[in-house]
């Protein structure tokens, strides 16, 4: 199993991106897929994630309203919808998937949960 990021760039405060993530290999077949975000000298954080049997989605607090994880399956990608950047928001973004079954609460918004990895993709939101 491969996931491949992109999207990244700079962007001014209050400006749009779109990050993707396409996953290829074999067995696809993930239960949950998420995003998460490390900015330099922080620990990582979840971001959003969204369950394949129902497409239920999950926030972290910082991001909501502002945040929307998609997914189309058909091209085996998910999606960050980025809008109204801000400087906080300037990290590595990651992409993860994981075949575990989903343990309720926040725990698809936690690193460990996760077993797939992409690499990271920067967004930068600067004046």
């Amino acid at each position: 199993v491969q996931l491949q990021a992109s999207g990244g760039g700079s962007v001014q405060p209050g400006g749009s991106l779109r990050l993707s993530c396409v996953a290829s290999g074999f067995n696809l077949d993930f239960s949950s897929l998420g995003w998460f975000r490390q900015a330099p000298g922080k620990e990582r954080e979840g971001v959003a994630s969204i369950r394949s049997s129902n497409g239920v989605a999950m926030y972290a607090d910082s991001v909501k309203g502002r945040f929307t994880i998609s997914r189309d399956n058909a091209k085996n990608t998910i999606y960050l919808h980025m809008n109204s950047l801000k400087p906080e928001d300037t990290a590595a973004y990651y992409c993860a998937a994981t075949r575990r079954p989903y343990r309720g609460g926040y725990a698809l918004l936690l690193a460990d949960e996760y077993d797939y990895w992409g690499q990271g993709t920067l967004v930068t939101v600067s004046s």
